[in-house]
């Protein structure tokens, strides 16, 4: 087991954000989990999409981080849906539910593919006023599977486990790294590994969007590299500071705190 599960922060996060459960489609088999943490008078908070199968909690560092800095952020976990349109449509449900507008949006790997088709399908009433894709991809096709694939549904779930930690390295590893790993395939089940090809695609989709590298960090780095992930983020949320589309609540605004945090992040990736 990965240090993560049993680390303070996420028994923190776990005994003080309560997960909350809401169903909005007329299916009540179909019900969404999400954290909903920050001052809820922001009506424009920062959602975070987990990879396939994720859950909610993998976003535990994002959450207990930008909240205390005055964000709101929600962190979801959905049901089954069998295609994109499906998805999407239960989403727009849950915001009109959960009373927000438009939205910041957060995905990673598949959950960064949702939300791109989530911007598309409510273009002619948006909905999202940013995206953050971390891993994503925005052609399903480059998971075209082996013969194997057909098989996994039978296959009991340490044999699932050895597959999916045979996509990642046998080489030394980061702890850090190989502990976002752990803790991603004993709760998550996913593979977020592109390849060159599916990156350059989504560069060329996105030629104006800004560019966050992280010299490590590998697969997860909302896990093992939070401190820049949750830098990063900001960042991107600050040119939306004093306007109704903010996700913080104005009276904890500090441009010079964050100036401070630029500066430890260009500090500690030095040492790297």
């Amino acid at each position: 087991m990965g240090e993560i599960k049993v680390s303070p922060d996420y028994n923190w996060f776990r005994s003080t954000v309560p997960l909350k459960k809401i169903i909005v489609d007329d299916d009540d088999s179909k019900i969404w989990s999400l954290y909903d943490a920050g001052p809820r008078s922001i009506r424009c908070p920062l959602i975070f999409l987990p990879p396939v199968s994720g859950t909610a909690d993998v976003f535990f560092q994002q959450i207990l981080a930008l909240t205390g800095w005055g964000y709101r952020v929600i962190a979801l976990q959905y049901p089954v849906y069998w295609d994109h349109l499906e998805f999407c449509d239960g989403f727009r449900k849950l915001l009109d539910h959960l009373q927000l507008d438009k939205v910041h949006l957060f995905g990673a790997s598949l959950g960064g593919f949702l939300a791109q088709k989530f911007a598309e399908y409510t273009h002619k009433s948006p909905r999202v006023h940013s995206l953050i894709l971390c891993n994503s991809f925005s052609d399903t096709s480059i998971f075209n599977q082996t013969w194997t694939a057909n098989s996994f549904w039978l296959m009991p779930s340490f044999m699932l486990k050895k597959i999916v930690l045979g996509n990642f390295s046998s080489g030394p590893v980061d702890p850090m790294m190989a502990d976002a790993i752990d803790f991603m395939v004993d709760r998550v089940f996913d593979q977020s590994a592109l390849s060159t090809e599916a990156k350059e695609e989504m560069y060329k989709l996105y030629p104006n969007a800004r560019r966050a590298h992280l010299k490590t960090g590998g697969n997860f780095p909302y896990l093992c590299r939070s401190a820049e992930v949750n830098l990063y983020v900001q960042i991107h949320l600050l040119q939306f500071h004093g306007t109704k589309y903010a996700a913080i609540d104005p009276s904890m605004v500090s441009a010079e705190e964050l100036e401070v945090q630029k500066g430890n992040l260009s500090a500690s990736q030095e040492e790297q």
